[in-house]
């Protein structure tokens, strides 16, 4: 039993509609919608801190976060009358974790505690996205303050430099990089989009997509479109955010449809403009991404879930005759009991020796176990002294496939921050970088390339000089790199049959994915709820919520 467990009180009461372990960003939305629809709901965590892998760490405890030693749990032997302990080992889900420090006279632990780093980045969110309506629609949006990303950029490999993304018809017109005819191409185009997504059939057939097109590879109708190749790859990897290299023909994977790609661009045009104080289709969390579970934590206490803290869960509890779980047991020793139970993936069962040809208690925790990871990602957190582009501190950074190396088969995404946006102290910036890759070597290449395209290792002895590099087209200053961070992490893939697992931090820019396996994890609990009704009522302020974000 841990001293922290073992000095708090004994929880009350001992019976809940719904134990959630892990304070990740699924499993808090899951607490604070089941406690908005009156469950009786327990949110304990391990961590010191919430958010657990949607998190946001100071410095100095990023890497014992990603090198967590896990201590085996305390013997669970004990029965109780009708079921029995049956243990939960946390295991971590990063791998081939390497940090260098290249000025540790710079990054004392006074300043490493300016830091909030998130483990999960790079991250944004579109302003129409599902998480900025889900969090107007629970309330979870006025605990939180967002700023822009001023602006998207696409590394171009014939130049080594930043092409900025023409994302609206302003940026298109300013874009000195693009031809007229390119520019009235990219307008055409756009155009038609907009007119398909709104229905618009005044321009007869040349307003709408064929059913055919939209079931057609993006890349393909595209193509049929006449746009050049610089702005396809603008098109597929900068706006509509591809991953796999969608030219490639002999190796095509996940290819994405034009369907598809027509609802990525309408969810980045009706981005563009939805606040009327952000610059561009993209916004940022104040202080991290690890402020979105936090809020979502704070709506379920208003709502009367208990959360608990440095807790650690060391079995579950099992009906000895029907193989169901009951409850769990805390490393405190306290027994809790549940209807439903959510746990954070990070969390697996060891299953007993069977006791008998057929054994109930085996045959239910066979089911609990994850499936083999399919994928990975490789994520990259670097920290400089000067920005990547002198002019602009917040920004997004896409590398198309083959834009660095012919291998490249994945685009590339780096995410820059500044101190504007509470992450790091003034004067320095955190860049975030990832990439899906099959394993740990493709991971590290990818990472590795994309980060000396841009960034410098710094002279011995000199860690604050930036190097001029000239190239044909543009000279350009490298930052110098003071400190990096690579890894990998596992994507699983898990089961929900008799527990339910939250879904892992993805591949993805955004939260959409995520919460849409969210949504149906808690719909699957609770068929007949709403996941977050609307109880606002002017006798109960506090009950209210917001109908904009603080921005």
């Amino acid at each position: 039993m841990s001293e922290v467990a073992s000095s708090y009180p004994p929880i009350e009461p001992t019976n809940f509609d719904l134990i959630v372990l892990g304070t990740g960003l699924p499993g808090s939305v899951i607490a604070a919608a089941a406690s908005a629809n009156g469950k009786t709901v327990l949110h304990v965590d391990p961590n010191p801190f919430y958010g657990s892998h949607f998190s946001s760490l100071p410095l100095h405890d990023l890497s014992t976060f990603l090198n967590p030693q896990f201590t085996p749990p305390p013997s669970a032997a004990s029965d109780g009358d009708d079921h029995t302990p049956v243990a939960l080992i946390q295991r971590s889900i990063y791998s081939h974790v390497g940090i260098s420090n290249h000025a540790p006279e710079v990054f004392t632990d006074e300043h490493s505690r300016k830091f909030n780093i998130d483990p999960c980045g790079p991250r944004v969110l579109f302003c129409a996205d599902k998480s900025i309506d889900l969090m107007l629609r629970s309330g979870a949006s006025q605990y939180m303050e967002f700023k822009s990303i001023e602006g998207s950029f696409v590394y171009d490999k014939s130049g080594r430099r930043l092409v900025s993304v023409p994302d609206s018809r302003a940026a298109i017109f300013k874009d000195k990089s693009l031809g007229l005819i390119e520019k009235n191409q990219l307008m055409r185009f756009f155009k038609l989009v907009q007119q398909h997504v709104a229905g618009d059939d005044s321009g007869g057939e040349n307003s709408r997509i064929s059913e055919d097109d939209l079931e057609s590879p993006f890349v393909d109708f595209l193509t049929k479109m006449r746009l050049p190749p610089k702005i396809k790859s603008i098109i597929l990897y900068a706006i509509a955010m591809a991953d796999y290299d969608q030219e490639n023909t002999e190796i095509r994977e996940d290819v994405l449809t034009t369907k598809d790609g027509i609802d990525r661009l309408a969810l980045y045009n009706s981005s563009v403009g939805r606040f009327p104080n952000v610059l561009g289709a993209l916004i940022y969390p104040v202080y991290g991404q690890g402020e979105l579970p936090q809020a979502f934590c704070r709506r379920a206490a208003v709502k009367g879930c208990i959360h608990v803290l440095r807790m650690p869960v060391i079995a579950l509890l099992v009906d000895k005759c029907t193989g169901h779980y009951k409850g769990v047991r805390l490393s405190s020793g306290q027994d809790l009991f549940c209807h439903q139970l959510v746990l954070d993936p990070s969390f697996t069962v060891q299953l007993p020796l069977a006791s008998s040809p057929r054994d109930p208690l085996r045959e239910s925790l066979q089911v609990l176990g994850l499936r083999d990871v399919k994928r990975k990602v490789a994520r990259g957190i670097c920290i400089t002294r000067s920005s990547l582009r002198p002019d602009t501190s917040n920004f997004l950074v896409v590398y198309p496939p083959r834009s660095l190396y012919p291998g490249q088969v994945t685009s590339i995404r780096a995410l820059q921050i500044g101190s504007g946006l509470a992450v790091c102290p003034s004067g320095m910036f955190v860049l975030y970088f990832s990439a899906l890759c099959h394993d740990a070597d493709q991971g590290k290449e990818l990472l590795h390339a994309a980060m000396d395209a841009l960034l410098m290792l710094p002279e011995s002895g000199h860690p604050e000089s930036n190097t001029t590099v000239q190239s044909d087209i543009a000279v350009e200053v490298k930052p110098t790199l003071l400190w990096k961070a690579l890894y990998i992490q596992d994507l699983t893939m898990d089961q929900f049959e008799s527990i339910s697992y939250t879904p892992m931090p993805d591949g993805n820019l955004n939260y959409n994915d995520l919460l849409d396996l969210t949504l149906k994890l808690f719909q699957k609990i609770y068929p007949h709820e709403e996941v977050f009704p609307d109880t606002a009522s002017p006798e109960n302020p506090e009950d209210d919520y917001e109908s904009s974000l603080e921005i």
